[in-house]
């Protein structure tokens, strides 16, 4: 596994548990669940019951949703070190989106038991899960006001200044629409039209950024 994390260098990464000691954090590592998957392997889905909270120790996984049409809407990336499936530990309900592996990863699963029975001992843990699911909620609120409010243009000059500035990985165009909430149809479009007015460069399957201003003017 060369440099990739420890059990317990995970879970201090993980906000909720930052008040932990390290007695805590040895018992709580202790629980945890290994799993590999091979690349765009369905690690769960929509709907299933929870296992509970997920931690991505090597690789990148998607978090998306699906139409009944099957058109995929993403929501997030995750990658080494993050962790997702927070709604559905706290609430004890059923996975509520879709994930699978964006390249072959291996993800740590902490048991809800485990965590229900740090929260009912440790106040701070409670209150950390509330910090971080209300930052989850003002993420998904900026998602919703980007598909409602702002025009395919606007939500792709946003994103490829995420890109470039690190927050996202490089994304394929298909990866666009579907994170954008979109076709690749509008996409090509989209990037045509930047090119045109002189904000972006496209050479050989990479966007380089030329006017970082102008893409800011337009989101």
């Amino acid at each position: 596994m060369g440099n990739s994390i420890t059990p317990i260098e995970a879970l201090k990464a993980q906000p909720y548990f930052k008040a932990l000691d390290e007695r805590e954090l040895k018992n709580l590592a202790r629980t945890l669940i290994e799993r590999s998957y091979a690349k765009d392997e369905v690690v769960f889905l929509e709907g299933e019951p929870s296992h509970g909270l997920y931690i991505v120790r090597e690789g990148t996984v998607k978090v998306y949703k699906l139409s009944p049409e099957g058109r995929e809407q993403i929501l997030t990336y995750t990658r080494a070190g993050g962790s997702f499936n927070e709604v559905a530990v706290f609430d004890g309900g059923p996975n509520p989106a879709n994930v699978s592996s964006s390249e072959p990863a291996t993800l740590w699963i902490v048991p809800r038991a485990a965590i229900i029975e740090l929260i009912q001992q440790r106040p701070e843990v409670a209150l950390a899960i509330i910090q971080n699911l209300g930052a989850r909620l003002r993420h998904l609120v900026g998602l919703v006001e980007d598909l409602s409010l702002r025009q395919v243009t606007a939500r792709l000059a946003k994103l490829l200044l995420q890109t470039a500035s690190g927050q996202e990985r490089g994304l394929t165009q298909q990866e666009m629409a579907a994170r954008l909430g979109t076709v690749r149809e509008m996409i090509g479009r989209s990037l045509r039209q930047l090119e045109g007015r002189g904000f972006i460069k496209l050479e050989h399957g990479r966007i380089v950024i030329l006017d970082r201003a102008g893409l800011e003017k337009i989101v």
